[in-house]
């Protein structure tokens, strides 16, 4: 089992120091508060929380759980420091870590004389980069070397208050980021009778995850507040009806739609959400977050358009220009919007779409194709590697097989992906770039 150092016993800190006893590690707290460093050494937790004050002394009781004040004394009696002091908002927002990067000198210093191997462990939840400016820190004062003397992990929490220790014990992923294999190999033994999964990420993906799982997460709360508020002046039970949404495991409680990439488009989507819009208004409920929906999908578009203009070459070529893959259907396709203000730039445009192309054979859909876009069907081309061979710059807004080939083919040629191929192999290659990723 391992020898553990946990730096900052508030609310994260003293949730690590039980459970991390119960799962069998020998634990050791710091804090520079007294008061609170005594009653870890009494087995006694330092906040109110479902199921800790058992849990504290128990892990007391067997002789895992004790405390001090001295970073000296914590660094040398543990292999693994886990980090989990505040880290709280700046008046701009940023969060602010000083407090972590105190804790780190600290350790830093303390480490000048250590001999053996040690890591430290970022759970406090910190802006993307932290971990190699904790990695340089350590090594400025310690005079180690990363990688060889230490490692730096990057392990966010995910703790609800009042079920932080059931949240600890029974996570759904526990994920672990660092370069270093000794380091991972330390937390997998670490985390291993939790018996959940462990993802190893980069650094970088470690830090930002937690923030963007609690933006998701007030998102969520925020949609549902939203759409109770429209269903209460409609005298709808608006509790069956997110009983209903939450049913549907295939696309709305779903990884379905998360994956980045180009706009929404089609006949139901924008459609659908201008008429919710409507209604909140119609009743004058102010609904920011979906009133806010359609701007960012705009947005997006535009984000596109402006990638385009600093590539800053004037032949360009489409592939796909109905809403989606699979479909002949034009209704709200972005990558209409997007091809029409490319030719409001100025450039040529060439475009492939396959679905179009069968539509045009099989005379399907001629009415639609003529009425909506008879100024861009003289830039149809029959193949996709025509539009390749006949532009410096081919955007991709449907996955088609024939692209990462032509990537290859044409090196001259700047592959905009907005959708991502399913060959990611073309991704390390200079003229291609994701939009998204």
């Amino acid at each position: 089992m391992a020898k553990i150092s946990v730096f900052g016993l508030g609310y994260v800190g003293c949730v690590g120091v039980g459970c991390l006893a119960k799962l069998g590690h020998h634990v050791i707290g710091y804090d520079v508060d007294a008061n609170k460093v005594n009653r870890i050494s009494k087995g006694l937790p330092t906040i109110v929380e479902r199921d800790v004050d058992d849990l504290m002394m128990d892990g007391f009781n067997v002789g895992r759980i004790k405390a001090t004040t001295s970073t000296e004394e914590a660094v040398a009696q543990s292999d693994i420091s886990f980090v989990c002091v505040g880290t709280p908002n700046a008046p701009d927002g940023r969060l602010n870590i000083s407090y972590l990067l105190s804790a780190v000198q600290m350790i830093g210093k303390t480490l000048r004389a250590k001999s053996t191997f040690h890591i430290v462990v970022i759970r406090s939840t910190v802006p993307p980069g932290t971990n190699d400016i904790v990695s340089t820190t350590i090594e400025k004062i310690s005079g180690k070397k990363a990688g060889i003397n230490f490692a730096v992990v990057s392990n966010p929490e995910f703790l609800r208050e009042g079920m932080a220790v059931s949240d600890f014990l029974n996570p759904p992923l526990t994920v672990i980021g660092s370069e270093d294999k000794r380091a991972l190999k330390m937390m997998h033994e670490i985390y291993e009778p939790l018996v959940s999964e462990i993802v190893e990420v980069s650094p970088k993906v470690a830090e930002i995850i937690k923030f963007v799982n609690n933006s998701y997460h007030a998102l969520k709360v925020t949609f549902g507040n939203e759409i109770g508020a429209i269903c209460k002046k409609l005298n709808i039970d608006s509790h069956q009806v997110m009983d209903l949404f939450c049913r549907d495991d295939q696309l709305n409680i779903s990884s379905y739609y998360f994956k980045p990439g180009f706009a929404y488009g089609g006949s139901c989507l924008p459609k659908d959400l201008k008429g919710l819009n409507f209604l909140a208004q119609s009743h004058q409920l102010e609904v920011p977050v979906l009133s806010s929906i359609d701007l960012s999908n705009e947005l997006h578009i535009h984000r596109a358009l402006d990638r385009v203009q600093q590539i800053g070459v004037r032949s360009v070529g489409i592939v796909g220009l109905t809403f989606k893959a699979g479909t002949d259907d034009l209704r709200n396709s972005a990558a209409i919007q997007l091809a029409e203000a490319i030719l409001g730039k100025g450039c040529t445009l060439r475009i492939y779409d396959r679905f179009l192309n069968i539509a045009q054979e099989k005379e399907t859909n001629l009415r639609e194709l003529n009425e909506n876009i008879p100024h861009l069907l003289p830039f149809l081309e029959k193949n996709v590697e025509d539009v390749v061979a006949k532009t410096k710059l081919v955007i991709i807004t449907v996955r088609n097989p024939e692209i990462p080939d032509l990537i290859r083919k044409y090196p001259h040629v700047h592959f905009l992906d907005l959708v991502r191929l399913k060959d990611q192999s073309v991704e390390s290659l200079p003229n291609y770039e994701g939009f998204c990723w």
